[in-house]
C-alpha cells in the first residue's frame, strides 16, 4: 500500500480483492474482476496447471469461473490506475510513478536478437535474467519460446561463450526456468558435458556459477524420461566436479544440490563407486563432522548409506577413515529418523565386513554406538524408526554381545540394560 494510504480510508474499489491494498497496476480478467497485476499473475502463472496443456488454465479468485488458456487476457486498466493516482494525489497520499509495461513476444524476440550478437550478447542476457526473475509471468512467457531456451543453452553447451560470463548469466537465466522435456532427453548428455566443463574451469572464489551449474545437473537427473542407459553411462568427470562442490562448500544450495546429484545417480550402474572413486565417502565424513544443519545432515547421512551399500570400496573407505565410526554414530539418535535409519544399516554393513571387524565392533563401543543401539530399542516412543531398522539394531546387539557385554568400556548401568534375549 502507497504510504499514508493506512491513515487515509480508500474506497473499496481501489483495493486488490486478493492482497486488500491499494491497486498500483490495476489489470482486468475476462471475468470482468480488477487486481493489483502482481498478485493475479502470481496466482495464474505460479500454478503447474497452466503450464501444463489442459484446457482450464485457473480460476479467478472472485467468481471462481474457469478461465482457459486460450480467453487468457490480462487487460491494464489505465482509467481506474489514473483515478487511484488522483486520489492519492488529493489525499496526501505517496503516488506512484506509472507501471513498466509487461513484457512482450515482440521485446522478448529483440533481446533474443541482442543476445546473437557478439557485442551485446551479455547486456542482453542479463536484461533477460532481470525480466525472468521480476515475475512468474515472464518465467512463463520465456518457456514458451523454444528459441529463448536453445539460446541459452548455446551460451554453455555448442560452443565457448562470446563474451566472458555470459554461460555464467545463461546458467542463472534455466536455474529459474523449467527446461522443455524434449530438450532434455535430445541434449541430456551434451548439457552434462557442458555443466562439468563450467564446473571444472570455475575459479573457487566465484561460486555462483559453481552453484548454478550443480543446480542445472540436478533438474536434469530428476527427469523421470531419461532412459537407463544413459544414467548408467554418467562419466566420472562429473562426479569428480560434484563431490569437488560439496568439498568446497560453495554454498548451502550448491551443498544440497550436489547431494541430490548424487543420491539421483546412485541407483544407476556402477555410479556409487564412480562416486565413491571421486572421494565422496572421505568428504561426507568430513563434512558431517561439522554441518549445523540438520536436513544437510540427513541427506549426508542417506547418501553416505547408498555410498557405502552400492559399492564396496565405499564401505572401505569409511572404515578406513580415522573419524568414519565416530561421526556415523555421532549423528545418530540426533538428526532425524531418517538418518538413524541410515546410521543402523551403515552399522550393520560395517559389522558384516572382514575388514578389521574385531577393531571395528570395538570402535563402535567405545564412541557409544552400542548405548545408542540399545536405547533405539528401549525408547520406543521417543525414536520413531521403521521396524526393520531396529531389527537390524536388535541382530547386532546378539550378534557381538560376548564382546560389547565384556568390554571394559560398557559400565554397570548399560550391562544392566542390555537386551535379555541378547
Amino acid at each position: 500500500m502507497a504510504e499514508g494510504a493506512d491513515q487515509v480510508q480508500a474506497p473499496p474499489y481501489f483495493l486488490c480483492p486478493i492482497s486488500l491494498q491499494i491497486m498500483r497496476d490495476p489489470v482486468t480478467l475476462p471475468t470482468g474482476i480488477t487486481f493489483e497485476r502482481e498478485c493475479i499473475e502470481q496466482w495464474l502463472f505460479s500454478t503447474s496447471k497452466f503450464s501444463s496443456s489442459a484446457a482450464p488454465a485457473a480460476t479467478c479468485p472472485v467468481t471462481n469461473q474457469s478461465i482457459l488458456r486460450t480467453d487468457l487476457t490480462i487487460t491494464p486498466n489505465h482509467t481506474l490506475r489514473r483515478l487511484i493516482q488522483s486520489w492519492c494525489a488529493s489525499r496526501g497520499v505517496e503516488r506512484f510513478p506509472t507501471p513498466r509495461a509487461p513484457l512482450d513476444d515482440a521485446q522478448l524476440s529483440s533481446i533474443l536478437r541482442q543476445a546473437r550478437l557478439p557485442n551485446s550478447q551479455l547486456s542482453a542476457l542479463k536484461m533477460l535474467r532481470s525480466i525472468v526473475s521480476d515475475s512468474d509471468r515472464n518465467k512463463l512467457l520465456v518457456e514458451s519460446f523454444p528459441a529463448a531456451i536453445d539460446l541459452l543453452l548455446s551460451a554453455f553447451v555448442s560452443s565457448p561463450p562470446q563474451e566472458e560470463g555470459c554461460d555464467h548469466e545463461a546458467m542463472a537465466i534455466l536455474c529459474m526456468l523449467k527446461i522443455p522435456d524434449r530438450t532434455v532427453l535430445e541434449s541430456f548428455s551434451d548439457i552434462l558435458d557442458s555443466l562439468t566443463s563450467v564446473l571444472r574451469r570455475s575459479r573457487p572464489e566465484s561460486p555462483q556459477p559453481r552453484a548454478h551449474a550443480v543446480l542445472l545437473m540436478k533438474s536434469l537427473l530428476r527427469e523421470r524420461d531419461i532412459p537407463a542407459t544413459k544414467l548408467m553411462s554418467l562419466k566420472q568427470g562429473m562426479f569428480d566436479v560434484v563431490v569437488g562442490v560439496l568439498k568446497d562448500r560453495v554454498s548451502y544450495t550448491a551443498t544440497k544440490a550436489a547431494l541430490q546429484v548424487i543420491h539421483g545417480a546412485c541407483p544407476w550402474g556402477r555410479n556409487a563407486a564412480k562416486a565413491v572413486r571421486a572421494g565422496a565417502v572421505a568428504v561426507l565424513v568430513e563434512a558431517l563432522l561439522d554441518e549445523p544443519e540438520r536436513k544437510a545432515c540427513e541427506m549426508m547421512m542417506v547418501v553416505l548409506e547408498e555410498l557405502c551399500s552400492g559399492c564396496e570400496k565405499g564401505l572401505e573407505e569409511l572404515i578406513g577413515h580415522a573419524a568414519g565410526i565416530a561421526v556415523v554414530g555421532q549423528r545418530m539418535l540426533r538428526v532425524s529418523p531418517l538418518a538413524t535409519e541410515s546410521a543402523v544399516r551403515l552399522f550393520r554393513s560395517i559389522t558384516s565386513t572382514r575388514q578389521g571387524k574385531a577393531e571395528v565392533v570395538e570402535e563402535m563401543m567405545q564412541f557409544g554406538v552400542v548405548s545408542k543401539l540399545i536405547k533405539l530399542l528401549l525408547h520406543d516412543g521417543e525414536v520413531v524408526i521403521r521396524e526393520s531398522a531396529k531389527e537390524m539394531a536388535r541382530e547386532m546387539l546378539r550378534k557381538h554381545a560376548r564382546v560389547w557385554r565384556s568390554s571394559p568400556c560398557i559400565t554397570p548401568q548399560l550391562r544392566a540394560l542390555y537386551p535379555p534375549s541378547a
